[in-house]
């Protein structure tokens, strides 16, 4: 079957970015795949923490994400049959590249927080990382708001 891949961060794009992907999973008649993937949590240890703090920050950030991703596949069921959610911690570009590589997806479809050229030079842009690295076609969908 025909799979659509979609990469959720639960940012305010996320929204837009969903309906997008139902639309051309109907289209298509493609299967949905909502990804999400949650950074290793020594990502968050730049404060020095600890182990047990960021552990449990890091579960109930597992169980957050893992509800909203059921909502999404909830709504999206509405239009696409077929809908599978996957959840995984791991570094987010390569996470998004090797679950595109698994999968051979017809289509990859994310976002883009639109935060500019300074903070995508500061801070990476997985977006970006995605489209020059992806196999497959990528349709980025743009934060709302932008020209």
């Amino acid at each position: 079957m025909k799979t659509i891949l979609v990469p959720i961060d639960f940012s305010a794009v996320t929204g837009q970015v969903v309906r997008v992907a139902c639309e051309m999973a109907r289209l298509t008649g493609s299967r949905l795949v909502l990804l999400h993937v949650i950074p290793p949590a020594s990502a968050f240890d730049v404060y020095g923490l600890g182990s047990e703090i960021i552990m449990e920050t890091t579960l109930a950030s597992e169980k957050i994400a893992a509800r909203r991703l059921l909502g999404l596949a909830r709504r999206c069921r509405r239009k696409v049959p077929v809908v599978r959610t996957i959840q995984q911690t791991g570094p987010v570009m390569p996470v998004i590249l090797a679950k595109a590589k698994e999968l051979k997806p017809l289509y990859l479809v994310l976002g883009s927080h639109g935060h500019g050229a300074m903070f995508d030079l500061l801070a990476g842009s997985t977006t970006q990382g995605v489209l020059r690295r992806a196999r497959v076609p990528v349709l980025v969908v743009p934060a709302r708001g932008r020209d």
